[in-house]
């Protein structure tokens, strides 16, 4: 017998019409905006790679604004003290003995958590993170508190080198770039933005802390049976691949498969469910090995209902972007090639780089990059 979850339905509608208009406001982020989704009803934390100004701070802003709820952000240096994220001893309950953190407007208060720069950790506040990021629970000597917290979000430009962060980085299930717009949607970016200047708090769609935490409570109600067998295999597969997926890690993804079911307003999970596992790579070598391993199980799945995002992959093609930095040298070589087209040509060029870095394979990677660079180097001269 299937579970009645009318009035979650109602909260599905209201989480989507909140991620569409994310989606007409961030431009070229759809894939991190339906992931956001994924982890704010899975209460899973989601880690964004990528360089500075690329709107990661700002998304993730415009989602806390649009959750309504109480929020934390902080940039993390490598003289961040624990007090500034988790708040000093209460002086006046210290006078009475008791040691009583003041937690008010910070990190152990709120319902959405950025951490910016997170792999600036250091040692002081690693532990505590450790414990907050995976049992969401604050612990300071005797005191210990359940965080109300719905979803952590944690952004870099880099990948972790050491043991210690890397512990840390695995404390997020999902794994996600977030890079700069193709050229040819800068227009659309702009007119995005302006359009977010001019909006009013009450034209946007809203869904509050209680409600997604009402979603997150209907998880248990997905029926994972059917979908298990496929599932048990493709992490077998993972592994087999060279892909460390822990036991730990098999059981937390279940709950971004039902996350998945549930933003479809299904309470049975399907093979194509699995497409959350494509963001759950910890190396860039990695990510072309998992899609091409999960893709090949979701698109095997014709059931009806299936999320947008089991479409496809976002990995970068090595033989469109070579045969695009091609084209592009041929029409910089051209003499009627005017200054604005040159001008084109050098933007163009630069948000191909940025693509280039994030192909799979190092092999096609060193392809692609080859002829970029000897390109690049003749504009430079020019």
């Amino acid at each position: 017998m299937q579970p009645n979850l009318t009035s979650e339905w109602l909260l599905v509608d209201k989480l989507n019409a909140v991620a569409r208009h994310l989606k007409s406001t961030f431009v070229g982020k759809d894939d991190i905006i339906d992931l956001m989704s994924i982890c704010l009803v899975g209460r899973e934390n989601l880690f964004m790679l990528g360089p500075p100004g690329t709107a990661k701070s700002a998304l993730v802003r415009e989602l806390a604004r649009l959750v309504q709820g109480r929020t934390f952000e902080y940039l993390l240096t490598r003289f961040t003290e624990p007090n500034e994220l988790f708040g000093p001893f209460d002086i006046r309950k210290l006078r009475e003995g008791e040691l009583v953190t003041n937690t008010e407007g910070l990190l152990p208060e709120a319902n959405l958590i950025f951490l910016d720069e997170l792999l600036n950790a250091n040692s002081a506040i690693l532990n505590s993170l450790l414990l907050v990021l995976n049992e969401r629970v604050f612990r300071r000597g005797r005191e210990t508190r359940a965080l109300p917290a719905l979803m952590i979000v944690g952004a870099s430009n880099h990948l972790p080198e050491e043991e210690a962060l890397q512990a840390l980085f695995d404390r997020f299930l999902v794994r996600v770039h977030c890079d700069y717009v193709a050229p040819d949607q800068l227009a659309e970016v702009l007119e995005a933005g302006w359009t977010l200047e001019r909006k009013t708090a009450a034209e946007a769609p809203t869904i509050t802390a209680e409600e997604i935490l009402q979603l997150q409570q209907a998880i248990p109600a997905v029926d994972l049976q059917a979908v298990r067998p496929a599932y048990v295999t493709l992490i077998g597969q993972l592994r087999n691949a060279g892909v460390p997926v822990s036991d730990r890690r098999a059981v937390k993804l279940q709950r971004l498969l039902a996350a998945s079911a549930l933003l479809c307003q299904r309470t049975v999970a399907t093979p194509s469910d699995m497409w959350v596992l494509r963001y759950s790579w910890d190396t860039d070598e990695q990510r072309e090995v998992i899609a091409g391993i999960v893709d090949a199980v979701v698109a095997a799945d014709e059931e009806p209902g299936r999320h947008p995002r089991a479409a496809g992959s976002t990995l970068p093609d090595a033989d469109a972007l070579l045969q695009e930095v091609t084209a592009l040298g041929i029409q910089w070589d051209q003499p009627e090639t005017s200054l604005a087209e040159r001008t084109a040509i050098k933007d163009q060029l630069r948000y191909l780089n940025g693509r280039c870095q994030w192909i799979g394979s190092e092999v096609q990677r060193a392809y692609v990059q080859q002829p970029l660079d000897a390109l690049w180097q003749k504009v430079l001269q020019a």
